[in-house]
């Protein structure tokens, strides 16, 4: 029944947002014309529909609030006038009041803020689906961010996902698409990152991993972290000085080149990707400042880590070569690939799948990223897979959501930037660090360690496995001396059963004769 009720309240909210409508007024058939008369019929509404759709999402919460962020960057799939609304998402929900705020920051450490802090500001400076963020002083004088997690968001993530749960089922069962596309596990990894950001100790120790991966690139600023003032209610973290990314103006009167800010971008997220298999995989604009102080200007700033993707080794090579033989439109290689890795079925024929991917991706190469949607390439692959039963991997979802980011902030900083031909050359350094003598001399230096251990038992070692092998050979004469001796016994009780059984029947035959008088 608690189920049941939160989605009431979502097909209320639909109903109350004129959400029904706005779905139904894309739908340009003749047939729907009558629908939209009676959906439409006796209601009205002021605000317009940007405005209708943000207070819907906000009214549903976190998990919908995430779901309008995305559609944030996407330009180019969804019109202005939305954007502008949707964009509000990033960092200006309704915050709760302060002296809740500062009631959790009293609770999560036992002291006053009066005690805990130089100066604490009651009013939040940015306000997310999640926490709520505040700007304080500590003691000795060190400007920080409080993060403070926003109350009673657990009872809801766990309705909705419920809800989501319930919904991923029944495609499953009542669509072949909806099988290949693992709602269920896509839904669970969901889960699992939801989950991870209401632990913000979770969160402070991913942006500590990501400042030390970031350390050497010089392109990326973040936040340090205040270990001894951390809980899982409310972390405290250096505060960054910069300009949000979306405010271009404001950034070009400063003087930064916003080409190259856009080609760093790209160069951030592929580091983070196939360097380090460790990426911020939450990058939208609200997220996402630059630096204007003169010893880092024109950096990147990144924030909010409470949503990080990982892939394992295997992963990063794949999808390196992957890229690698798009870049080089090598289709044959990708068909292969993907059937090599069992995404698509071992008896997929390969000029088939090469000719399908070729037909997808030709036609936006040396093309500026202006003129190039990857959402409109994605919906064409999708219909691509779904020919050849191509199997959705779940570990990739942040990935991809992720990408989509990238492609949606490089879009509003540079329309010109080729993202194919800035990427390529990394792509091709970081491949070719992973093969040859380069990739070997890196591997004997991360296993020395392991090396320098062994070489001292060696010699034990080495006798030991002499021992045991010689042990095994002693067990395995044994046993074929064993089978040996079965199978004569097995061949005397043979003959001898064979010559009994001759006699008795000559004996046999002998009286038998006697008594017929021969």
């Amino acid at each position: 029944m608690r189920y049941f009720a939160r989605l009431l309240v979502i097909v209320w909210t639909i109903f109350r947002f004129g959400l029904d409508e706005l779905a139904l007024s894309g739908l340009r058939r003749r047939r729907f014309k009558l629908l939209r008369r009676f959906v439409s019929f006796g209601r009205s509404w002021e605000q317009p529909r940007g405005v209708r759709l943000r207070l819907a999402l906000e009214h549903l919460g976190p998990i919908f609030v995430k779901f309008g962020q995305v559609l944030s960057t996407r330009r180019d799939l969804v019109p202005d006038d939305i954007i502008v609304e949707l964009s509000k998402l990033q960092d200006r929900v309704p915050p709760f009041p302060a002296a809740q705020s500062r009631a959790l920051v009293e609770k999560a450490f036992g002291r006053p803020v009066a005690e805990l802090f130089g100066s604490f500001d009651a009013e939040p400076v940015a306000s997310a689906s999640i926490a709520q963020v505040h700007f304080a002083t500590l003691k000795d004088g060190r400007e920080v961010a409080v993060k403070v997690l926003r109350p009673g968001m657990l009872d809801t993530i766990d309705d909705d996902m419920a809800l989501l749960r319930t919904v991923a089922v029944w495609v499953e069962r009542l669509s072949a698409d909806g099988r290949r596309l693992k709602p269920r596990e896509v839904v669970a990894e969901f889960n699992n990152y939801l989950h991870d950001e209401l632990d913000l100790v979770r969160e402070a120790a991913n942006a500590a991993q990501l400042r030390r991966n970031m350390a050497g690139l010089d392109l990326v600023l973040v936040p340090e972290m205040m270990w001894d003032m951390c809980s899982s209610d409310v972390i405290v973290m250096e505060r960054m000085h910069g300009v949000p990314i979306s405010q271009l103006q404001k950034l070009q009167d400063a003087g930064v080149d916003i080409p190259k800010l856009a080609r760093d971008g790209v160069t951030i997220f592929f580091t983070q990707v196939f360097r380090d298999g460790f990426f911020h995989a939450d990058m939208h604009p609200g997220n996402i400042q630059v630096s204007l102080n003169p010893a880092t200007f024109g950096r990147y700033i990144a924030l909010d880590f409470g949503i990080i993707g990982t892939l394992t080794e295997v992963d990063k090579e794949y999808l390196a070569q992957n890229f690698i033989a798009f870049f080089r439109r090598d289709y044959k290689r990708v068909a292969e690939l993907h059937i090599a890795s069992g995404w698509v079925p071992a008896g997929t024929r390969v000029d088939e799948l090469e000719s399908a991917v070729r037909a997808v991706c030709e036609p936006h190469f040396d093309r500026p990223l202006k003129d190039i949607s990857l959402g409109q390439v994605l919906m064409r692959l999708f219909q691509t897979s779904r020919r050849f039963n191509v199997e959705i991997q779940p570990q990739l979802v942040l990935l991809q959501k992720t990408l989509l980011n990238i492609e949606g902030l490089g879009r509003q900083l540079d329309p010109e930037l080729d993202l194919w031909a800035t990427a390529k050359p990394f792509l091709e350094r970081w491949m070719n660090e992973q093969v040859g003598w380069r990739a070997l001399i890196n591997q004997v230096k991360k296993e020395a360690p392991r090396y320098a251990q062994l070489f001292p038992e060696l010699p034990r070692l080495l006798h030991d496995a002499l021992k045991q092998q010689g042990s095994r050979q002693d067990s395995a004469a044994m046993l074929a001396l064993i089978q040996e001796q079965r199978r004569t016994n097995r061949l005397l009780q043979a003959l001898l059963y064979g010559a009994v059984g001759f006699t008795l029947g000559l004996l046999g035959a002998t009286i038998f004769l006697r008594t017929q008088g021969f």
